[in-house]
């Protein structure tokens, strides 16, 4: 007690790295009896996914109980690289590299940043994004003339998969956690050096 008050116990901050099989959706509430990711897991803290990954990609997952390190990984501004090994249904060819990885593929209502593709065989590719539009990937896929057959996510900044079971999880390391954290204190200062220089810029205009 602190002044005759209880002092309440603060909740361990959970940071999981979950290995999500295909058909598992990361929303919190179910919907058309599908299995949440919270469901699947039925871990004795609640926990929350950290983003997406759509129901038919599979991969890794990072899951927490920790507000402020999902705003920290979710603020695209920051850059964060997340990477992918993807299978489609079209040899990958080096035109289909280039137009991937060159940006400005339009996604919805936004348009692709430029980012890394490497041929890793005949129909299968790596590519690192450092933004998150939805279903990214499959729509990248499709405005380049293939559809994507099988999608893997094998890092998140420095948490890689590995070789984690599917459907399984574990704790995210001391040293992961450590390195994470550095990364995205770095970000943070890269990303408020960015919008100073808009603000500079609008204020000139």
């Amino acid at each position: 007690c602190i002044d005759g008050k209880p002092v309440k116990k603060q909740e361990k901050k959970i940071l999981l790295l979950f290995h999500k099989p295909k058909g598992i959706v990361c929303s919190t509430k179910q919907q058309r009896n599908e299995m949440t990711v919270t469901e699947y897991l039925d871990y004795p803290v609640r926990v929350y996914p950290i983003g997406r990954l759509d129901k038919d990609s599979e991969g890794l997952l990072l899951v927490t109980n920790n507000g402020d390190i999902i705003n920290q990984i979710m603020r695209a501004g920051n850059y964060h690289e997340k990477e992918y090994l993807v299978t489609v249904d079209k040899p990958v060819t080096e035109e289909f590299v280039e137009q991937m990885s060159r940006g400005g593929i339009p996604v919805l209502d936004a348009r692709t940043r430029p980012c890394k593709v490497e041929k890793i065989g005949k129909y299968r590719f790596r590519i690192i994004l450092t933004q998150g539009l939805n279903r990214q990937i499959r729509r990248m896929c499709e405005y380049c003339g293939c559809r994507v057959k099988k999608l893997v996510r094998v890092r998140v900044m420095n948490i890689e998969l590995g070789n984690l079971p599917k459907g399984q999880y574990r704790d995210v390391t001391e040293a992961e956690m450590q390195e994470l954290y550095r990364q995205l204190r770095a970000g943070n200062k890269k990303a408020g050096k960015s919008r100073r220089g808009t603000w500079r810029k609008n204020a000139r205009e």
